[in-house]
């Protein structure tokens, strides 16, 4: 494992949330005064939600009264009801402590389902590619792959006219890159394998956000970290709490989706880039930056990369993750990370252990549609804004009671149920031929996020129209028992 600078260690280090940021994440209350059965309620649902993390002391009783106007004895009788219902724990002469009560510790991916013709699969957002395009490209590699047929074909950098190409891209976009600075992978997932298994031992501590995508929350389990998670509300990021728990926890990395952020489509502020970037900085956090979706723009100019907002200094300890599959196809795998020219280095090093490179034909055919994407992807973002208009609409018809967003870009809904049933709903569903995840998968502590569903819009207008009107069906089946305990699976 390399050590590069790594921070000292920090233990013993505890988080806790202010007053003032708690007080910013309660929902506005018409009534005159806050009762305690209303704050401990909503500090609850807040909770479930993700929007507060587990294991994180609340602010002390004083503080937050003073904060919310309210009297202590409020606010204390707010704390032994969140006990009371298992959402908090007392540590004597340490505060109070958020948790989960132990029913809804529940499974956090749901077990292996067969995709036949009949069934509807919601759990993996990403598109698929036309016939003629996938033709034209074979047709149009042909010559090259022959030419490539009569050397080796091991690459483990990748391709020099693919890393050739996707370094012009980044710096068409506005942050300068070399060819040097880019490593071809087998999809985005496998460019993160390499960073955690270089970057990364046993213990270390990296800052996830709740929600985040499954299989890289799977990826830090596997490798043993410990995740220290920042919440993602229907408003976005809390910058404060952000700086908090950089601060507190000093995590070793940082795994963060900025662009159109899976799940929740929302996009990250200029600013709380630039704040993340200057504190990451003084902590020496590397910034792992997920940039999958960033081209995914529907109702905006696709952003800027991350890194192209911190000085050369800052921007030396930000690896950015790219990849075909969200805006091409996922059958491609084909990803890349930029970073560093003497880290790519290494991470090729790394990636010989496991395999010599990725395949040369996939990687021809990533190159030719590069080439092609100011033809192919004005309609394909098109398409994808008439399907989310065709969920959105199909929702609203047959679940009225549901809320969410419609994202500025992304492939994906983030819906507000109203009640910790996800789990629930997704077992009746796979009843009427719908495959489709509980929001904890997107969680890394199970039973969070059970408010919420993922509902891709990459599926045909009427296919989307007939999911929604299954699931208002499984609805109205009513019921709130939690399915059995599953075993894990993979989602996209």
């Amino acid at each position: 494992m390399t050590d590069r600078n790594r921070p000292p260690s920090t233990a013993g280090t505890k988080r806790s949330l202010g007053s003032k940021q708690l007080s910013a994440l309660l929902p506005q209350s018409s009534e005159r005064e806050l009762s305690y059965r209303m704050l401990a309620d909503a500090i609850g649902r807040l909770i479930l939600d993700g929007q507060i993390a587990l294991r994180v002391r609340l602010p002390s009783e004083r503080g937050l009264a003073v904060v919310l106007g309210i009297s202590r004895t409020t606010v204390t009788a707010a704390y032994n009801r969140l006990r009371e219902a298992g959402f908090a724990h007392s540590q004597r002469g340490s505060g109070t402590w958020t948790a989960l009560p132990s029913g809804r510790t529940l499974a956090n991916i749901a077990r292996t389902v067969a995709i036949d013709g009949a069934t509807i699969d919601l759990a993996r957002a990403a598109p698929g590619l036309s016939d003629d395009v996938i033709a034209q490209a074979l047709i149009a590699v042909t010559p090259d792959l022959a030419a490539h047929a009569r050397t080796p074909g091991y690459h483990p950098h990748g391709l020099l006219e693919l890393r050739e190409a996707i370094a012009a891209h980044y710096t068409v976009r506005g942050l300068a890159t070399t060819p040097e600075q880019i490593l071809v992978t087998s999809g985005a997932q496998h460019a993160l394998t390499l960073v955690l298994s270089l970057l990364c031992g046993p213990g270390d501590r990296v800052l996830i956000e709740t929600p985040s995508y499954p299989n890289a929350l799977e990826a830090l389990r596997r490798h043993r970290l410990r995740p220290v998670s920042v919440p993602v509300g229907d408003h976005g990021w809390n910058t404060g709490v952000l700086d908090a728990t950089l601060r507190q926890s000093v995590p070793h990395l940082a795994y963060l989706i900025p662009d159109f952020h899976n799940p929740t489509g929302l996009l990250m502020p200029d600013a709380t880039r630039a704040h993340l970037l200057h504190v990451a900085q003084h902590t020496g956090t590397w910034l792992v930056i997920d940039e999958t979706l960033a081209e995914v723009a529907l109702d905006v100019p696709p952003p800027v990369p991350f890194a192209s907002h911190a000085p050369p200094r800052d921007a030396s300890r930000v690896i950015t993750l790219g990849s075909m599959s969200k805006t091409y196809w996922g059958g491609l795998r084909i990803g890349w990370l930029r970073a560093p020219s003497d880290l790519v280095d290494e991470l090729a090093s790394e990636r010989i252990a496991n395999d010599l490179g990725g395949s040369v034909l996939d990687q021809l055919m990533a190159l030719h549609l590069l080439k092609q994407a100011r033809t192919l992807l004005p309609p394909r973002l098109e398409q994808l804004r008439l399907q989310r208009d065709a969920l959105n609409a199909a929702l609203a018809t047959h679940l009225p009671e549901w809320s969410w967003h419609l994202p500025p870009g992304g492939l994906s809904l983030w819906v507000d149920l109203g009640h910790p049933i996800a789990s629930t709903i997704a077992g009746q569903a796979r009843d009427r031929g719908i495959r489709i995840e509980s929001g904890s998968c997107f969680s890394i502590d199970p039973g969070v996020c059970e408010t919420r569903l993922r509902i891709p819009y990459t599926l045909s207008p009427a296919v989307l129209n007939d999911a929604a009107e299954r699931l208002g069906a499984a609805v109205a089946e009513g019921g709130t028992s939690p399915p059995p305990r599953r075993r894990p699976q993979w989602i996209a």
